[in-house]
């Protein structure tokens, strides 16, 4: 039997229409070709006003109370941020400020970002990937960095990010069909 993945992906991005929403999808599908996932796809711009004032967690409506939870109970989670200025918008920041400090131990995360060109492409490893650490996170090996001229009318049309797309997706492949047979295995072992 087949376990079902319950993989979260969060577009950091406020604007629709928004080529970091579209990059979390397509992630989303790689995934999904070759696992048995149940996807959520979060917008940030969907509760960024009501998530943005609240300084601290008791203090959220209850739409921004349902995404930190789907975040935290993710078995993969996927972060696609947006770059302005070098940096994660402080939106996100703020948003993943609010995610229990303790919530994504061990949790595998895919990092991606989005930027007006390939000298921000080091935001993955500079921000996101530290960033994770802290929540002790398990982030998958290969990031994927896309730029505007990745995207027509906010669509993927280049063939190179398509393939870091799959790329990245096969290198975490691993991880969690192993992770998806140990149920079984350890079922074997109680019952021998």
């Amino acid at each position: 039997m087949t376990q079902t993945l319950k993989a979260v992906a969060l577009s950091g991005s406020t604007f629709l229409p928004s080529r970091s929403l579209v990059l979390a999808q397509s992630l989303l599908d790689g995934f999904g070709r070759h696992l048995h996932i149940d996807s959520q796809l979060i917008h940030l711009g969907d509760i960024a006003r009501v998530s943005g004032a609240a300084q601290s967690r008791r203090e959220l409506a209850p739409e921004a109370e349902a995404v930190l939870q789907a975040i935290e109970s993710a078995a993969l989670l996927i972060v696609v941020s947006p770059v302005y200025r070098g940096a994660l918008p402080g939106q996100l920041k703020h948003l993943l400020d609010l995610v229990g400090q303790d919530a994504l131990v061990d949790t595998p995360v895919l990092l991606a970002a989005c930027g007006g060109s390939d000298r921000h492409a080091l935001v993955i490893d500079h921000q996101l990937r530290p960033l994770f650490s802290f929540f002790q996170s398990v982030t998958l090996p290969i990031g994927v960095y896309a730029t505007d001229a990745d995207f027509s009318d906010y669509r993927i049309c280049s063939p190179s990010l398509q393939a870091r797309i799959d790329l990245a997706v096969a290198r975490a492949l691993p991880f969690f069909r192993a992770h998806q047979r140990e149920p079984q295995a350890a079922q074997a072992r109680i019952a021998a």
